[in-house]
C-alpha cells in the first residue's frame, strides 16, 4: 500500500485539479501520477520525463528506449517501472526474461545497469563501445534519460506507489534485483 495518498479527481482543486482533469481527458491517469498530484510542481518537475523518453527515442529508437529503461528499472528494483517495461517489452513481441542483445543493445543495457549500481565507476571501455554508435550529444539524452528513470523509480520505491491494475495480471513478473544485498547498511 502506498505510503502517501493517491489523489482521485474529487481530491484536488487549483493546480493540481488542472493537471487531473487533463490527464483524466487523455485516459492517462497512473497510480505514480496520482502520487504525484499531490503536489503540482513536483508532478510538472517528474512529467519532463516524457520529455526525455521522446528525445530519447528519436536518438535510439522505440526498441532500444524500451530496453534501456527495462534495463533500468530492473536493476534499480523498482517494481512498478518494471512491470510497465515488461508490459512494454512484451508488447515488442520480446520474452522479457530471455532477451537476446545486440551489440548496441548489450552496451545500453550494461551502461543501464552500471548507472544505477555505481554511476561514479562507469568505465572508460563502456563509453568507448558507445561512441561506436553514438556522438556527444547523443550520449547527453542517453545518460540524461538514466538519470529520469531513475528519479521515477525512486519515487515510486519510497513511496511505495501500487501497481496499476492493468499490470497486476503480470505482477509475478517482477522479480527483485538481488545485486544489492552484499551492500552493508
Amino acid at each position: 500500500m502506498a505510503r502517501i495518498k493517491l489523489l482521485e479527481q474529487n481530491d484536488v482543486t487549483g493546480a493540481e485539479k488542472e493537471r487531473y482533469d487533463e490527464l483524466a481527458g487523455r485516459n492517462a491517469v497512473t497510480n505514480m501520477k496520482r502520487g504525484l498530484l499531490n503536489d503540482a510542481a513536483t508532478y510538472d518537475a517528474y512529467m519532463a520525463w516524457y520529455t526525455s523518453w521522446n528525445r530519447l527515442v528519436e536518438v535510439i529508437g522505440e526498441k532500444d528506449a524500451v530496453l534501456y529503461a527495462h534495463a533500468i528499472s530492473t536493476t534499480n528494483s523498482c517494481q512498478l517501472c518494471s512491470l510497465f517495461f515488461i508490459s512494454d517489452v512484451k508488447g515488442l513481441g520480446l520474452d522479457p526474461n530471455n532477451l537476446v542483445y545486440d551489440e548496441k543493445e548489450q552496451l545500453l543495457a550494461a551502461l543501464a545497469q552500471s548507472i544505477v549500481k555505481d554511476p561514479t565507476s562507469v568505465s572508460d571501455e563502456l563509453f568507448d563501445g558507445l561512441r561506436k554508435y553514438f556522438d556527444d550529444r547523443e550520449i547527453v539524452v542517453i545518460v540524461g534519460f538514466a538519470g529520469q528513470m531513475i528519479a521515477t523509480n525512486n519515487f515510486n520505491s519510497v513511496l511505495k506507489i501500487d501497481v496499476d491494475k492493468r499490470l497486476l495480471p503480470i505482477i509475478g513478473e517482477f522479480k527483485p534485483a538481488t545485486w544489492r544485498n552484499d551492500i552493508k547498511k
